[in-house]
C-alpha cells in the first residue's frame, strides 16, 4: 500500500483504527484499576507508564523508543545461554 502524500491524508486513513486501539488500551487500564489488588509494583506497569510517556512525547521516533523500552538489555554471551 502507497504511502500517504500528507499527514492529512494519513490521518484520513488511520484516524479510526488508531482511535479503536486507543479505546482498547483505556480498558484494559481501566480493567487494571477495578481489579482486586494492585499491579502498581509490577515493572510491566512501570513499561506501560513509560510507553505513555514516549508516546505522549513530540517528534519522531516514538516506534524506536518504545521497542527499546520493551526489549531486553542486549547481552554479549546470548549464544552460550541457548
Amino acid at each position: 500500500m502507497p504511502v500517504p502524500s500528507n499527514a492529512s491524508d494519513l490521518l484520513d486513513r488511520e484516524f479510526l483504527a488508531v482511535r479503536a486501539r486507543l479505546i482498547d488500551l483505556a480498558a484494559t487500564l481501566d480493567r487494571l484499576d477495578r481489579a482486586a489488588g494492585s499491579a502498581d509494583d509490577d515493572p510491566r506497569m512501570d513499561q506501560i507508564r513509560r510507553s505513555l510517556e514516549v508516546l505522549h512525547s513530540p517528534g519522531s521516533g516514538r516506534a524506536e523508543k518504545l521497542q527499546m523500552l520493551f526489549s531486553l538489555p542486549y547481552e554479549e554471551i546470548w549464544r552460550s545461554k541457548v
